[in-house]
Order: structure tokens, then sequence, then C-alpha cells
């Protein structure tokens, strides 16, 4: 029997953050694995329910560590096709992550992440167009797995209520009303930061000045990921400078970076260094010209989000964090910077902090101001 949690999230996804109508097309994409099967399922019937048509596709991708074992260099440049109506032509995509073993690419060779990664540029780019333009609607959440749980040095158990927790899908939520009042409060800090310019952030590790000029910001609260909770645009992107660390360890690739430290000048990284896998760091910032460009800035504002899980999707979000992505930008916050990566980073700025833009203080010690 499907968990009651379950139902409530798939209903939130379908009915909510997507919004599913009658006849609209929907692919359903987890990771290749069955062990996210009971939320495909819930979402499937959902959709249904909706009158929409759900195609589920649990093995979209295949499963990664044995397509780079063995992928040749033209099979590395193949985009599905099936992957590629849907995100030319479908009216919703739901992604399901949720893996059951987070470290099975680590030892696969960077040079051809980065090339698979270089060969769904052109998707990327319609799929986040069509979704500015209101013509693909997209979620990514996450299924709670025995993998993601050690990670978070969590129980399976612990680990599944802190996820439907985050996503306020308990029984006693009222999912949809949460997630309303949250675009509601962060609109108040969207619209405080209209037609505004120069943002410095300073904190233990951190000093940056950059410009948001011209820029839009982004309320996000549950329609692109669920759990949510933040705030983003992109920064132009000549404008960033000063040096960040991010203390907040982070997996990318089936790697975990630790302890990364950027240095900007006139927006680019001219220096970085890890002290856990710095040469991965290093390899990917030279993916392209525009991955060592700022195409994100972002303020986590999901104060239920309470301990670093090393889940992007989660930690990205948390209370009392801010995080830059280097790399592709959102074009619907005006950013111009384009690149086969988009890497969130996140620093804690839960003390000894202060954003302050155009003199005025938004942010400090861990608190909203305005």
């Amino acid at each position: 029997m499907t968990n009651s949690r379950v139902t409530r999230l798939a209903h939130l996804l379908v009915d909510y953050s997507t919004e599913i109508k009658r006849d609209d097309q929907v692919l359903i994409w987890a990771p290749a694995s069955t062990t996210s099967m009971p939320l495909m399922l819930a979402l499937y019937e959902r959709v249904l329910e909706n009158g929409g048509h759900p195609h589920l596709a649990p093995f979209l991708q295949g499963p990664e560590d044995v397509f780079f074992r063995f992928a040749q260099e033209h099979q590395l440049d193949y985009v599905s096709p099936f992957y590629k109506l849907a995100v030319d032509t479908f009216d919703a995509i739901i992604r399901i992550e949720g893996v059951s073993n987070t470290r099975a690419l680590s030892n696969v060779d960077p040079t051809k992440q980065v090339r698979r990664r270089q060969a769904h540029e052109t998707i990327l780019k319609t799929y986040l167009q069509r979704g500015d333009a209101d013509q693909l609607k997209w979620n990514v959440t996450l299924f709670p797995t025995d993998a993601m749980a050690q990670e978070a040095d969590m129980s399976l158990h612990d680990y599944s209520h802190f996820v439907y927790r985050a996503c306020h899908v308990n029984d006693d939520d009222d999912p949809v009303a949460h997630w309303q009042s949250v675009r509601s409060n962060q609109q108040r800090l969207v619209d405080w930061l209209s037609n505004r310019d120069r943002v410095q952030v300073r904190a233990a590790n951190i000093d940056l000045t950059m410009s948001i000029k011209g820029r839009t910001f982004i309320n996000a609260c549950g329609k692109r990921n669920m759990p949510d909770g933040e705030i983003f645009t992109g920064p132009v992107e000549d404008s960033v400078n000063g040096h960040v660390l991010f203390d907040y360890p982070v997996t990318v690739g089936g790697r975990e970076i630790e302890n990364i430290k950027l240095r900007f000048k006139d927006g680019k990284v001219v220096h970085a260094s890890a002290t856990k896998n710095e040469p991965y760091l290093l390899q990917m910032l030279d993916s392209d010209p525009g991955a060592r460009y700022v195409g994100e800035w972002a303020i986590g504002t999901n104060y239920g989000i309470d301990q670093h899980t090393k889940q992007i999707l989660f930690d990205e979000k948390m209370g009392g964090s801010m995080h830059i992505a280097v790399g592709s930008g959102y074009p619907l916050t005006g950013s111009r910077n384009v690149s086969a990566i988009h890497w969130d980073m996140i620093s804690n700025i839960k003390s000894e902090s202060e954003i302050t833009v155009d003199g005025d203080s938004l942010y400090k010690d861990g608190q909203i101001q305005i």
C-alpha cells in the first residue's frame, strides 16, 4: 500500500507545482532503478485523475556508470530522441531524484562527463526557454533512498521523515496552503529587490560584490523544485568581485568536493581550490568559457531544512545559507551566461554575516532584515 505521504507529495506536484490539466502530456522521469517506483506510480495515478497523459520513463538515461564505462565518443554525443521529444513538445516534466549509490560515478573520467553535458547543452537551452515561456512546466523532487540517508548520516526512517517534513506533506500539513504562503512571503523580498544595483556580501570567509542591475529575482516557492524556499537571480556577468569559501561539501558527478574557495575578478573565477577533489573542480571550471562565470546567486529561506545532507535540492534551500552557481544562468532572471554546467556551491551565513543592497541591510546573521 502506498505511503500516505507519497500520495500527498504526488498530489502536491501534480495539482500545485505543475498544475496538470486535461490532455497535458507529462513525462515522469526517474533514475534507472526501481527505488522511486512508489512515487512514480502515485504521480502516474494523479496525472490520470487530472485528465493528463502520463509517460513513465524510469530508464531514460540508463545506468550511468555502465554507460560511461563503455560509451564510445559518438555515443557520448548522442541525445535520446525520446528525451528530446519530451523537452520539445511535452507540457510537463516531473523528475525524481533518488539514487541507490551516490558514488557510482566516482571513477568516471571527468572528460566524458563534460562531453556528455556539452551534448545536452542545446536540450537544456530549450528546456529553460520553454519553461520561461510557460510552455513547459517542470519540477524536480526527491524520493528517499538508503544511499541518500547514509550521505545525510541518518537512518532511512529518519531521512524519510526529514524529506516529507521539508515538503510539508505530513498528515498534519496543508501542503498547498503552505507553499502559497511561502510564495506570498518571498514576493515581498522580490519586490524590495526590484530595480536595485549593488550587492555586498560579507561573512567570516566571504567578501563579495556584484551588480543585479536590470536583473530579475525569482520567487522559488515549490513550482520548479520540491522542497523549495529561495530567492535567486543571475548577477551581471562581469560584475562579481572578491572571494568566497563554500564551507558545505557538495557532491557532483559522484564526487564529494570540500572547502571550495573561489576568487573572482570582473566576473570570472581567477583562482579556485578545494581540500578534496580539487582536480575535478578545476576540470569542471574549464569545461567551457561560461563555466568560470556566475549564472546564479541565491539566498536560502527554508528554515525547516535545518541540517546539511549533501543533497543539493535540500541544502541550497537551507535558511541561513547562500549559494552561487557557476555556469549556465536562467534566462528568466536576465542572465546571459551560457555553459554546459550549472554547479551550485553553498556557504553558511548564519552568523557574522551581512548582505547589503545599495547600502540597505537585507540580511544579517542568518535572518532577513526587511
